[in-house]
């Protein structure tokens, strides 16, 4: 049996719809702030912390990731949604699957972001750890804390290899 691969298909909030939102300014009317020094882009994700507290967070990639890359686990977090935040520009791909008590392996798509994008997974939506392709990139991360463990953890019946 040949090694199943995907690339990615350019982010969209159409095609990310069923798995989570697109954090961006291109899709939401800017209001003003500060006495109109600043544009403010609000709502751009629809947070999901059930009865938990919204965590705010930052991380920072050790070390880079390069493509082709050999997925064998995706994980899910059906306590609240998780989102990522670039804090510079750079490229973020991620794979994913609906959201589901079990995920579908042959669901699995991938997405890239055009380096300005940000994602918001939806509660229960399986998607791979988060990956950085350069040392030091760095996220913003907001999701729920407080109560049960959120991340169930599925490893992949055949891993997949995520082209570029």
């Amino acid at each position: 049996m040949s090694q199943r691969s995907i690339k990615p298909l350019p982010l969209t909030q159409e095609r990310f719809a069923p798995y989570g939102d697109v954090i961006e300014t291109g899709h939401s009317e800017a209001g003003s702030m500060n006495e109109a020094r600043f544009e403010r882009f609000d709502d751009l994700c629809k947070l999901d912390v059930g009865d938990g507290r919204i965590a705010i967070s930052i991380a920072q990639s050790r070390s880079p990731t390069s493509l082709p890359y050999l997925v064998d686990m995706v994980e899910r977090h059906p306590l609240g949604s998780q989102a990522f935040v670039p804090l510079t520009q750079c490229k973020l791909i991620v794979l994913v699957a609906p959201a589901a008590e079990s995920v579908d392996e042959n669901a699995l798509v991938a997405f890239e972001t055009n380096g300005r994008q940000g994602i918001n997974y939806h509660r229960g939506t399986w998607h791979m750890p988060l990956l950085a392709f350069e040392t030091a990139q760095r996220y913003l991360i907001i999701d729920r804390a407080a109560g049960a463990p959120n991340c169930d953890i599925h490893r992949l019946d055949e891993p997949i290899l995520l082209l570029s």
